[in-house]
Formats: C-alpha cells, structure tokens, sequence
C-alpha cells in the first residue's frame, strides 16, 4: 500500500453518494434495438441538456412498495426497490406506465390518464388494481459517480421492454423531447457533436450495441441478475480535456495511483520530453523508441529522492537524448541501474548512462541486473557488473542512514530466462518489466521464453503481491496497471483486487488462450503452425499472427511437456 506521505496530492472525501435508478425502456424496431431517451432541462443541477434515460432518487416510500409489485425468486430487496423507483420515474418524467391490471394485462392508456403524475404513485396505483410490474425490470449495470464530481449518485442502469400501446409523453419540467435511437445512432450523434451525452451513457449504449434485439439484453441480465458491469470511473486529462475511463481500460490505474483523491491533474498524453512524476519518489521516462512491439516505447523508471539518490530501472535503448534526461531528472544522483532484462529496447543504455555519472572522477553507479542465457538472441547479450540473487534487497538510505526505499529482486523467467522484477516494499509497487505489460500481452519466444517458467512467475509475483500489500503494477510499456479493489462503493469488486486480481486475470487469459492452442491441435494434429495459429488466434487480427506464432510454438512446448499432442 502506497505511504501518504509520497502521494502527489493530498487526499480529500470524496462527495456523499445519493442512491438513485435509471432505466433503458427498449423495444424492437427494423434496424435493431432502439432505446428511449430524453433530454434534460438546460438549468438541472446534473448534466444539463443532456440527452439521458429516464430515472432519478430513490424515495424512502419505494422500499415500502414491495408488496405492491411483481417479483423474480432471484430479485433482491435492493434490485426490487430499484425497479420501483424507476417505475414511478418512469411514469413521473415521461408518462409510461410498467404495470399490469388485475387480469395480468399490461396497463394501457386510459390507466395512464387516469393517473396525476404530480401525485403519490404507488398509492394511486393501488386504488386503481395496478400491480408494478418489477419483475420485468432488471439490472443492465452499476455506476458510481466519478470522484471527482460535486454531484454523486450510486445507481442502476435498469432495463425493461417498453409497453406496447404506449407513447412517451415528456413532463416538460425535467425532461423534454423523447427520442427512440437505436445505440449506434446515438453514438454516431454525439460524435457530430448535435447529441450531448455524458460517459455512463456512452459506455452503456457501447454494451448495449451487441445486443440484436429486445430479449437478447433481457436474457443475459437474468442470468444471475446481477449487474453485469460495475464502474465507478475515473478522470484525467487528454489532449488538454477531461478523459474519463472505467477500470478494465488501460489509463485507469494510474490515475488511481496518482490521483486516489479524484482530482483530475494528471495528464495522460504519451510523450519523451520530460520524466512524469508517478509519487514522489517514482518517476517515469518514456524512451522515443515507440514501435510495434514496444507501444508508446520503454517505460524507464527512476525510484528514490534528493536525500536517498535514485536507482534507475531499465534504462532502455542506448539513446542519448533519453539517457541524458534521466540522468538530470536524478540531480546526477544514481546509485545503481537495473535491467530488468537483456532485451535490446531494456538494457544497452545502461552503460552509457553509467558514464554520465561518472563524469568528473564519480564513482560510477553499477549496472545490475542477471546475465543473459545461452538461449538468448545475438542482440539480447547482456552482462552486468554484478549479478543480482533472488530475494536481494536494493537499498536508498538518508544522510541519516535511515532506509527510506527498498526494492526486493524477483527472478522471473518466462519472457526471458535472465528477466527480474523488483518490488518497492515500502510502497506496495511491483516494477513488472515485459513479464506483465499494460495494453498488450506479453511474447513468449522459445528457446529464451519458456510458457510454463512464466506461469510459474506469475504465480510468483502473486504471492510477493500479497506479501508486500501491492496495489499497482509498473510496467515497462504501458500506463500503471491497478485493478478496482473492493470498498464499500464497490462491494462486487474482487476480493483480492489490487495487483493480485492483474495478475490473475493475466494468468487465466494465457490458460484460455493455452485451451484453444489445444483444440487446434486436436482438430488439426497434423497441422503446421500456421494451420494452428489461425485457430488459436482467430480474434487476432491477422497482422499480428506472425508475432503469435512465437507465443503458440511456447504453447505447444508446454502442452507436450505435460503430456499433450507430439508435433
């Protein structure tokens, strides 16, 4: 767990969440699902003029409601008192009415009229038979509003078919100009820039995109009737605007590192030109070597502060404009440099930025690291001053002798047999190095990678993540990785989030990706790799397949080691 003390901002509370529901009245139309919505009034408190669905707050009088309407085996209290509240929102804001008549009969438009929709709902529904129909509402998702917000709501994205019979008739106090779309249109809209909405309604109309029809959406939040995302997202900037992400995209760890407060202050442009302070004694400088394999390019890191000096981890290709900005961004102060592997675009810039350091008659700071293998490629060569033993601890002391950061060697063979990771145990942080990278997968390439060293790796790191509490994982491509972890705004989150729920979903992708391997196998057991790689890669695009094939032949290895099929 990251120190307060070297957070980059100070914490505040967030804004109280206020309970409210939302809901996606659907029905099917020629060109697909189309969803109802509205927009807001341009002086509402939230998200004026938006074009959103119909919802507001939960009424303490909705929780009172249940005997009143309908009901799955499988509803919870909560999710039943959800579907009321949408209901009478619904009713409320555009005058579509979700209940049923004494004979089971939806209600129709003389039940609508008969209604005061300025009224107490659900008493008015009760002198007139109607039973709410809440069993045919179900929960789509679950968004928190993001931390940053004066405003915050904790509320379902409920979903029901829209009535047949009825038509939408806007209050004109809260909401005005219903609409049916269908969810790409809407997106195609807002894109032009004529139809404003706000990121949970981009991302929902994003799901609700695969869906081909009504009972399509309705058959899949049944299956557990459970939300079939939660998000509570966060922000930053991007290209000077705010850039909102959930937490299975890519930005969205870091900005829970950096920002944990839910200020948006931290840029997440990719750029060379200067280090980006992660935490005050964690800097990140992107090496301008961006590629196919290497991303935005390498990830080089510098740990420690003005007191303790700094250790450099990875520092990259030999460069030397790079090399000259880290060397400044550590005041000229580097106690040791690591690589965290052999790799060309990881370590020939060690010794070049070692003999910045040494100008003047310094003590050079060593170049650490492990030696390459026999089994490594003729640009991959490397041989540091001194040899690094697993479980080594690095330390950067005060003028004190007081240690103040200390980061513990993992060895981690797999992407390569020399590869190390290196754990800040002060500070929770895991510098992952390629063994797990943010935005692509990692390439196994035999002889050097070996498939079945690098799940035993991640099994590894898993286990140094629970030791040393570790929330984040840095690594060398890509933003920080840090997974939402469960709190009382987020109660379905993994129980063992952080670093560990990365790594594990990390691990069952590669054992997924392993059992397709085999079918393709077992389909084609005379097949060549290219035969294979199109079966185990077929959600690939095929411009990647020639990278694949050094993943799949590790694969195979590993299946055969087992017991698997022989080539």
């Amino acid at each position: 767990m990251v120190r307060p003390t070297q957070l980059l901002h100070t914490s505040r509370t967030p804004a109280p969440l206020r309970p409210a529901a939302t809901v996606l009245l659907l029905r099917d139309a020629a060109g697909g699902i189309e969803v109802l919505m509205t927009r807001r009034s341009m002086t509402a408190s939230f998200a004026p003029g938006a074009y959103v669905f119909p919802g507001g707050g939960i009424d303490a009088a909705d929780a009172q409601c249940h005997a009143q309407a309908t009901r799955r085996v499988s509803q919870s209290d909560l999710h039943l008192t959800q579907a009321i509240a949408a209901i009478r929102e619904s009713f409320e804001e555009l005058g579509v009415l979700l209940a049923r008549r004494s004979n089971g009969a939806h209600a129709g438009a003389d039940d609508i009229t008969a209604l005061d929709r300025k009224a107490p709902f659900a008493e008015q529904c009760t002198a007139r038979g109607l039973t709410l129909d809440a069993a045919e509402v179900f929960v789509l998702a679950h968004w928190i509003t993001d931390r940053d917000l004066p405003r915050r709501f904790d509320v379902p994205f409920l979903v029901a078919r829209m009535p047949d019979g009825q038509e939408p008739v806007a209050d004109e106090s809260e909401q005005f100009e219903p609409v049916w779309v269908r969810p790409a249109e809407a997106l195609a809209r807002h894109a032009a820039g004529n139809f404003f909405i706000i990121f949970p309604t981009i991302r929902t109309l994003e799901r609700l995109k695969a869906h081909s029809n009504v009972e399509s959406v309705l058959a899949a939040c049944a299956v557990n009737d459970e939300p079939l995302f939660t998000s509570c997202p966060r922000a930053g900037l991007l290209g000077g605007a705010e850039s909102r992400h959930m937490e299975h995209e890519a930005p969205f760890g870091e900005l829970a590192l950096v920002c944990p407060d839910g200020q948006i202050t931290h840029a997440l442009d990719w750029q060379t030109e200067r280090p980006v302070p992660l935490l005050k004694n964690v800097m990140r400088l992107t090496a301008p070597n961006p590629g196919f394999m290497t991303g935005p390019g390498t990830n080089s890191y510098l740990v420690g502060d003005p007191h303790t000096g700094h250790i450099a981890i990875d520092p990259g290709p030999d460069l030397p404009e790079h090399l000259e900005r880290m060397w400044r961004a550590a005041g000229g102060d580097l106690r040791a440099i690591v690589c965290t592997h052999s790799h060309p675009d990881h370590s020939p810039g060690a010794t070049r930025l070692q003999a910045l350091c040494s100008a003047g008659g310094k003590t050079p700071p060593p170049i650490l690291g492990l030696p390459s293998a026999p089994t490594s490629r003729e640009n991959s060569r490397f041989t540091p001053d001194r040899a690094l033993a697993d479980g080594e601890r690095l330390t950067l002391q005060n003028a004190n002798g007081e240690t103040l950061h200390t980061l513990r060697v993992v060895h981690t063979p797999g992407h390569a047999a020399n590869h190390l990771c290196l754990v800040l145990e002060e500070d929770g942080l895991l510098f992952s190095g390629d063994h797990i990278l943010n935005g692509s997968t990692t390439v196994i390439d035999p002889p050097d990678g070996n498939m079945s060293a690098y799940l035993d790796s991640l099994d590894l790191l898993d286990h140094h993540c629970e030791q040393f509490e570790v929330d984040f994982i840095l690594p060398a491509h890509g933003y920080v990785l840090g997974d939402l972890k469960r709190t009382a705004e987020n109660p379905s989150a993994p129980e063992h989030g952080g670093a560990r729920a990365a790594i594990a979903h990390l691990k069952a992708h590669r054992l997924a990706r392993e059992a397709k391997v085999a079918r393709a196998m077992q389909t084609q057991p005379q097949g060549t790799m290219d035969d294979w790689v199109t079966l185990a890669y077929d959600d690939v695009p095929e411009r990647l397949w020639p990278v694949a094939k050094r993943s799949l032949l590790a694969h195979v290895e590993r299946i055969q080691s087992l017991g698997g099929f022989n080539l």
